[in-house]
């Protein structure tokens, strides 16, 4: 299995598997929208997306986004997105993509890597535990909804 970060020679297999999870997520199908966030996504490089490859198939994704911490006043990574198809479940790859972004994340000196998942995701929550993340019992995370006339303000 080859993990490494995605290029703009990616993007059309990212594309794929961008809009399967947003698919997950109840999301409708946008394969058109896809492309456009995953493109500017790559072309701004405001995040940094690592795919995984297995007999020259791409088969997930992970992308993350910069933060900081100012308490600490260093870096830090938002694991936004992962996935991993259907097919290729229960085979290592979501393990080897966490392993990837921690190995990222302590290249650029990050203090952190933070994720969220559904309460009723607990296939992910294990994973993530088995992986050395802890339930956040410390903070509540609070989260504002803006309307389209507010968003474009």
């Amino acid at each position: 299995m080859e993990i490494y970060q995605a290029t703009m020679k990616d993007l059309d297999a990212i594309v794929n598997l961008f809009n399967m999870y947003r698919t997950f997520y109840q999301q409708t199908q946008d394969l058109d929208g896809a492309e456009l966030f995953i493109k500017s996504r790559l072309e701004k490089e405001d995040s940094v997306i690592f795919v995984a490859k297995s007999n020259h198939e791409y088969v997930g994704f992970t992308q993350l986004y910069p933060t900081f911490s100012s308490i600490s006043m260093k870096r830090a990574w938002i694991l936004n997105d992962m996935f991993v198809d259907a097919n290729a479940r229960n085979q290592g790859v979501a393990g080897k993509l966490l392993q990837k972004a921690k190995e990222f994340a302590s290249e650029t000196g990050a203090k952190s890597i933070t994720l969220e998942t559904t309460p009723d995701n607990e296939a992910a929550q294990g994973l993530y535990e088995k992986n050395g993340y802890k339930k956040d019992n410390q903070f509540y995370h609070y989260y504002l909804e803006l309307t389209e006339a507010e968003e474009s303000s």
